[in-house]
């Protein structure tokens, strides 16, 4: 039976934590392999926030591929990395960062107490996602506006039904860019640090 792996890299004692999620499809019970692609994606990102004074980053692996509604395996996961993390840093706030289903992993699990803002990049939006959980939560999410995987325009929809339960949303689109985030990585790179800055400025703050 495949098992979640979690990776740390960072502070080791952290004002914020990281949890990147990666995506993955909508059904799929094979085991995430060590290079596959939807990882391996996310780990510039994570290696990028990593140098960051101050930020812990942990980067998860599922157990297997896909969503798999009802069962919602990398749901299972990411709430299991959040014990894992709670467990190291008790009491420090936790950002999420995914992409494409692991948007939606992050947006599901906002609910944990310790998860003060998601950040998701090119996410899987369903109408009948639910948004209550994000109350209290900054939201960040960009799209590529030429996605053919994910719909830009569900971003959107979203992010609507996530301001009427928080008044931090940010909402951005970039110009020329698919859903494999490879045309523009500087744009991605930059926007996903603007995001983890402000997270570590308010920490500060608090």
């Amino acid at each position: 039976m495949p098992v979640p792996h979690l990776s740390q890299l960072g502070s080791r004692s952290p004002r914020v934590v990281a949890l990147v999620l990666h995506g993955g499809r909508e059904f799929g019970e094979g085991p995430v392999p060590r290079l596959a692609l939807a990882h391996l994606r996310m780990v510039p990102f994570a290696r990028t926030l990593a140098r960051l004074p101050d930020m812990a980053v942990f980067l998860l692996r599922y157990r297997v591929r896909g969503w798999n509604a009802p069962a919602l395996d990398p749901v299972q996961d990411a709430r299991w990395a959040l014990g894992e993390i709670h467990s190291k840093f008790p009491s420090v706030p936790v950002v999420l960062l995914g992409h494409s289903m692991g948007g939606r992993v992050a947006f599901r699990v906002a609910d944990d107490p310790a998860v003060t803002a998601v950040c998701a990049l090119a996410p899987w939006c369903e109408p009948a996602d639910p948004v209550q959980q994000l109350a209290g939560r900054s939201v960040f999410i960009a799209h590529g506006k030429q996605d053919r995987v994910t719909n830009p325009r569900s971003s959107r929809d979203y992010a609507r039904r996530a301001a009427q339960v928080t008044d931090r949303v940010d909402l951005r689109f970039v110009d020329g860019e698919t859903h494999a985030l490879l045309r523009k990585p500087r744009v991605w790179r930059d926007l996903v640090l603007e995001f983890a800055l402000d997270q570590l400025a308010h920490s500060r703050e608090g």
